[in-house]
């Protein structure tokens, strides 16, 4: 193929690829197709790689079908398809256009032992105690958490800041939309690797993928007996060295007439900065030759089945509550005795959670409720980032099944709605010693109202107050309870949650009606 083509299919198709990346990651209003989602993830190494082991089924092998492509050519991958490497690209891209006075790239001597090193250790660390090091080298998770956390409060910041200038001259196309904070400590990683990325890249081009993610090491291994590469042609080539100068990954030794394969990514740059067209992509054993003309060349699950539902209920639901939640005069006192965090639905148990999740935060960005939230040392060192329930923040809703549906490890089980309503992440505990009922003789009834599966209820008090009472054997853990209760620091009733999920009894009730908001734009 001729170098102009190969280079703009590389670019055309990469940047398709990261644009669609940035829509599911930047989707607020749940507006992504199921197949669509699934067709991303599906070849991304670490999280594919993941659901095989658990699942042992070829729909989870989308780190196969990345191995086979390296074996036939190279570390297209890297180019192609993973989101942190084009990221890169584009960064380093940049950093070119600010530095073109300068010498960009050229050849340096791998950095073997650290590579395999970081490598050695990561697959260690990963087959004897979890995947935590994945959670923080991985670069689909790091991509993950760039846009969570750094990228999308600043599109949900334009989207209001549009909606408010759109809404003074009645144009109600966009609509203002919550921005629930995360923890502060949840940025530092985010911010580590960006700042870390970001400065290799702009200045060193693809240095971080070479030397540091395990990912690029493990292919640049399995590259080393492609099939398709790039070579020389040692009796057209100059030795002018601009084929070294654009090489991002610096893998380019035009003295010698050697490529290194390991840390090559196939850009292609290289191919078409050429002017005597001595560098060629090229079958292994044929004998190279200045490229000629020539033409150009399943999902699994369902995404985002109850997000219209959450769109149905939630503002509606929220203000019934506020009309009936008193404001506390002082604060509680009672810390509330938590056992163990509470983990999403489809996770199982905590230790199978925290063992399969690679914190790629997608599950935090997709949830409409903003219920899960990164973890900061709920789950320990070893869970760190992991999303984790916080229903300080948020509740869950009890038709929503979105990020079970969306896991692109296995790390969250798909669940059937029905099942997912009978799913017990946690339990109801209620502390009578903070509730505003007993300490200031004030009704309340707020977690009872939210509580949709009635595991929470009233019974009398003193005079015509009445308190809660608890079942915990239909209470699914869902934090309605927690989340309505004004109480604070210390929640008067919260979930505590279950290492080993359990399954709830039916309730007995008929499930509370939702009525539809009468927000525009629609």
């Amino acid at each position: 193929m001729t170098s102009s083509f190969l280079r703009k299919f590389r670019i055309a198709f990469s940047a398709i690829i990261f644009i669609c990346f940035l829509a599911v990651f930047w989707d607020f209003r749940s507006l992504i197709p199921e197949k669509f989602i699934n067709y991303l993830l599906f070849l991304q190494f670490v999280p594919s790689a993941i659901k095989y082991i658990d699942i042992k089924t070829m729909a989870a092998g989308g780190f196969i079908v990345i191995i086979l492509l390296t074996l036939l050519s190279g570390r297209t991958y890297c180019s192609f398809l993973c989101p942190l490497g084009i990221g890169q690209d584009i960064n380093s891209r940049i950093g070119g256009k600010i530095r073109k006075k300068f010498r960009r790239y050229g050849f340096r001597r791998p950095h073997t032992i650290v590579r395999y090193s970081i490598l050695a250790l990561t697959l260690g660390i990963a087959v004897f105690s979890g995947v935590y090091v994945l959670i923080l080298l991985d670069p689909y998770s790091i991509f993950g958490r760039f846009m969570t956390y750094l990228g999308k409060p600043v599109i949900l910041v334009i989207n209001n800041f549009l909606a408010n200038i759109l809404g003074r001259f009645d144009i109600y196309t966009l609509s203002h939309v919550e921005i629930k904070g995360f923890k502060l400590i949840a940025y530092i990683v985010p911010v580590v690797f960006a700042v870390l990325v970001g400065i290799l890249s702009f200045i060193k081009g693809r240095l971080y993928c070479n030397m540091i993610c395990p990912v690029g090491t493990l292919l640049g291994l399995i590259s080393k007996i492609s099939l398709y590469r790039v070579k020389f042609n040692e009796s057209k080539c100059t030795k002018c060295g601009r084929c070294s100068l654009r090489c991002k990954s610096s893998c380019i030794d035009f003295l010698n007439y050697d490529i290194d394969v390991s840390r090559c990514v196939d850009c292609f740059n290289c191919i078409d900065t050429c002017p005597e067209k001595a560098l060629s992509y090229s079958l292994l054993g044929t004998k190279s030759k200045a490229p000629e003309e020539t033409k150009a060349d399943e999902g699994k699950r369902r995404f985002i089945k109850g997000s219209l539902l959450m769109l149905l209920g939630i503002s509606s639901y929220a203000r019934a509550q506020e009309k009936t939640v008193p404001v506390p005069r002082k604060e509680s006192t009672v810390k509330e005795p938590r056992t163990s965090p509470v983990c999403p639905p489809g996770a199982g148990s905590i230790e199978f959670f925290t063992r399969n999740c690679t914190a790629c935060s997608l599950c935090i960005t997709a949830c409409p409720n903003k219920v899960l939230q990164p973890a900061t040392g709920q789950y320990g060192l070893a869970g760190f980032m992991q999303p984790v329930m916080d229903y300080h923040k948020s509740f869950c809703t009890y038709n929503c099944t979105v990020c079970t549906e969306i896991c692109p490890t296995g790390a969250l089980k798909p669940l059937m709605l029905e099942a997912k309503k009978l799913t017990q992440i946690g339990k109801v505990n209620f502390i009578k010693d903070n509730c505003i009922v007993k300490t200031e003789k004030t009704a309340c009834g707020a977690c009872s109202e939210a509580c949709p599966t009635k595991a929470v209820y009233m019974i009398p008090y003193e005079g015509n107050l009445v308190i809660p009472e608890t079942n915990q054997e239909i209470c699914i853990g869902c934090g309605h309870c927690e989340f309505a209760c004004p109480v604070t620091p210390y929640k008067a009733i919260f979930v505590d949650g279950n290492p080993v999920h359990q399954a709830a009894k039916k309730p007995e009730v008929s499930e509370p009606e939702i009525t539809t908001p009468v927000d525009f734009p629609f």
